[in-house]
């Protein structure tokens, strides 16, 4: 997820897209703040199982890099 209110990147596994998104939207979470607000799904993967996307959120965090995240998008979050 991005927001461009914070220039900021979220990572994360989930079962339920819409749900995640609609709690960082209003919130709901650790993770976001006042100023995180206007969240969007800009990169998704799908695993077949959560082991298999906890793993893959690990390699992804592990890298520490905006851009390697931007790559994985298409060089961009507009």
């Amino acid at each position: 997820m991005y927001s461009a209110n914070a220039d900021k990147y979220y990572v994360g596994h989930t079962s339920d897209m819409e749900r995640r998104l609609n709690e960082h939207n209003s919130n709901q979470t650790r993770y976001t703040s006042q100023t995180a607000k206007g969240w969007k799904v800009v990169y998704t993967e799908h695993f077949g199982s959560r082991s298999e996307a906890m793993k893959r959120e690990r390699e992804i965090k592990s890298k520490k890099s905006r851009k390697y995240i931007e790559v994985l998008i298409g060089g961009g979050a507009g």
